[in-house]
């Protein structure tokens, strides 16, 4: 597919990979204590321990789970030809987050680990995905309007039950439910992150080899059928991919705002709306993007931390309505 490109769509794929690779390297040196490189290098304690086991595995997450928040709301956004369509608005991370402070709140995460919240998360999605996927149907085929509008009103449900579960819940509860709901990084094992990453990686590819696919929708569904595509299996393939990636990112990181919605704007006022171009870049930059707000947020305010998902919102907040001034937003 890369090869069909034009020398300036390579140059920005190519760009987009190199700027990953060189905050997979760089960031992990950032923090609220500097790191003595001699002992890094000759692999000394504990200059090497907080460098591998702590710094690296937050950074893996960030650059995974920003790149796939970001090429989720690309799908969604190219899927239902809406500006605003991301995993949050269409309800997919909303029902991962009530799945997740669910298991919270019954101290799941005490008994199981990270598994008891992942496990939470991805029920939560599931079920939000049958209710909109049931909600959209018509006459054994998918609604474009269906899917968004019943996405935006799960949303608001799922939203309500949140606070309705953090407000039932004890203190100890309620105070790690509130920790998790803003949205951050932790450093993991790297068991969990090789997880993560076995479900992230191939997902993530597929929906960039499908492009083309993503890029009839686009244009419309009426375009899209008499251009050969099955619209509304590619509508069910493509909310499930993106309800997948945002399930099992939001289950590691809380939900994390703006990523989805952010990174593919800015990389469609930039390179145009071919997903070949958007979807790739999107997944890299996005990953630049929470892995830098990350490690921002580590030493801003050192050595308290600001959470991730509070920088993002920072960024993204302003960004939109800067969008919707400029009337650029579609």
């Amino acid at each position: 597919m890369i090869s069909e490109l034009d020398g300036r769509a390579r140059t920005w794929i190519s760009v987009s990979i190199v700027a990953f690779l060189a905050a997979a390297v760089l960031l992990p040196f950032v923090g609220p204590t500097r790191l003595d490189y001699h002992n890094v290098w000759l692999r000394h304690d504990p200059d090497w321990s907080i460098l591998s086991r702590l710094r690296l595995s937050r950074t893996l997450l960030a650059l995974m789970g920003g790149g796939a928040l970001a090429l989720a709301g690309s799908l969604f956004q190219s899927m239902l030809r809406e500006a605003l369509a991301t995993p949050y608005t269409l309800g997919v991370s909303t029902g991962a987050s009530l799945g997740a402070v669910i298991s919270i709140a019954l101290n799941w995460h005490v008994v199981v680990g990270i598994g008891g919240v992942w496990a939470g998360a991805f029920v939560g999605a599931a079920v939000v995905l049958f209710i909109v996927m049931g909600a959209a149907r018509r006459e054994r085929q998918l609604s474009v309007s269906g899917l968004l509008l019943a996405g935006i009103a799960i949303n608001s449900v799922c939203g309500a039950l949140i606070l309705l579960v953090y407000g039932l819940t004890g203190m100890s509860q309620s105070f790690a439910v509130s920790r998790w709901l803003i949205g951050g990084l932790d450093a993991i094992d790297f068991s969990t992150l090789g997880l993560y990453a076995a479900v992230v990686g191939p997902l993530s590819v597929a929906v960039i080899a499908q492009a083309r696919q993503w890029n009839l929708l686009a244009v419309g569904e009426s375009w899209a059928a008499t251009r050969g595509a099955a619209v509304s299996r590619a509508l069910f393939t493509g909310y499930l991919a993106g309800s997948v990636l945002a399930a099992a990112t939001v289950a590691l990181t809380g939900p994390i705002g703006f990523v989805g919605l952010v990174v593919p704007h800015l990389l469609r006022s930039r390179v145009g709306g071919d997903d070949r171009i958007v979807m790739p870049c999107a997944f890299f930059f996005g990953g630049v993007l929470l892995a830098s707000c990350d490690a921002l947020g580590r030493v801003v305010l050192a050595p308290a931390e600001v959470p991730a998902g509070a920088i993002t919102a920072f960024i993204g907040g302003p960004h939109l309505v800067w969008l919707v001034r400029r009337g650029t937003l579609r």
